[in-house]
Formats: C-alpha cells, structure tokens, sequence
C-alpha cells in the first residue's frame, strides 16, 4: 500500500526553539490545534536522553491524534519512541535504518540532486525529501538550490511521495505544489515573529487543500 502523506510536514527543530525562546510542549499544542497531522522533531545536537524526553513530549500532545511523528537521525531513538525515521544522503542508509526500527515504521531520506534521488527510489525509504527548493537560513551546511525545477526533475524520477523542504513560505508553497510535491516541510514559515504558529499551520494547510 503508498503511502500517503499529509499535505503539510512541520518540523520541529530544537535549534530553532531555542533560539525564539518557545517551548516545545507549547509549540506541538499549538501544531496539534491547527490540525497537523505529520511531524519531524530534530535535536543536531541534544544528548540521546534528552532527544527521548522530547519525543515522549510530543507524544503525549498527540496521544489523543492519528498523526505521524518522525524523528530525524536517530534510528535507534526513533525505535525506542515508536517513531518513524528521517535520514540524511549522508547517514544511515534506508537499509540499516530499516533494520532497526523494523518494517512497520516510516522511513524518510533527504536528498539534493537528481542521482541520490534515483538512488532512494531504489532503496528502502517510504518517501524521498528534496531540496532546498529554495534559500534557507536553519541550516548552516545548507546544499545548492534546486529551485521548483529541481522538485519537478525530482517527481519525473520517482514514483515514492516526494517531500519538498527549503524556504517553503505561504507564499511560495502552492509552487512547489504544482511543481509536484506530495508534501512540503516547513520550518520557519511557521515561526514568523508576533504570529501563532496554529494560525500560520491553519493558512498553510487552507493553501494546501
């Protein structure tokens, strides 16, 4: 069975969190109210015991929700938390991260360009990341933009839901849409300055419907 991902993927970045001085427990509240249903939680940097405490944070706000909560990196972690998985072009293969969390968890890969697309397409992963479509500032070893014709290359290539990330706003993201994406992850654009992240959830997946 495909499978089919929610329109909008917010992700959850500790870093970021931090930096605005916003609580996590409250951000996923507020995520949850709008209706989001597909979450990635990322800690670069965050010790094993602590990325686990955020995890069963974000757990319980969505207890009561069918929602798909992902954890980037961490296999092991992801295991642990009955999570789904997202890995990097450069981390552990689909294959290994397979192994680990078994066959009934989702698994993401973040690619960059059209060979390590085709090359997930082959692999393990139950749906394939792509970007920055366009420029980002939460990553700092951001790779080179691929801008909406990278998105559609990415879609002419694989048949596997295709997730698009990188400087997604509610501006550009019905774009990135038509450029055929299944999903698009966002992070910032739901962190705008004087504005609730539920209210910014709500206008993204009103444009996505």
């Amino acid at each position: 069975m495909k499978l089919i991902l929610s329109r909008l993927y917010a992700i959850v970045d500790a870093d970021v969190l931090k930096a605005r001085g916003v609580s996590l427990q409250e951000y996923a509240r507020e995520l949850r109210d709008a209706g989001v249903t597909l979450v990635q939680y990322r800690d670069k940097s965050g010790a094993p015991a602590e990325i686990l405490q955020a995890a069963e944070a974000i757990s319980a706000v969505f207890a009561e929700v069918n929602a798909a909560l992902i954890l980037n990196d961490r296999a092991d972690l992801a295991q642990l938390a009955a999570w789904g998985v997202h890995v990097g072009h450069l981390d552990l293969i689909p294959a290994d991260a397979r192994r680990v969390v078994g066959a009934a968890s989702v698994i993401g890969v973040s690619t960059h360009n059209d060979a390590q697309v085709i090359a997930a397409d082959a692999g393990d992963a139950n749906y394939i990341a792509v970007g920055p479509v366009f420029s980002t500032s939460t990553k700092t070893d951001a790779e080179p933009v691929i801008g909406l014709d990278g998105v559609r290359r990415a879609r002419a290539l694989t048949q596997k839901p295709l997730v698009a990330i990188g400087g997604i706003t509610l501006e550009n993201v019905r774009s990135v849409i038509d450029a055929g994406a299944d999903s698009v992850a966002v992070i910032s654009g739901l962190m705008v300055r004087g504005e609730r992240p539920r209210k910014l959830a709500e206008d993204f997946l009103e444009i996505l419907r």
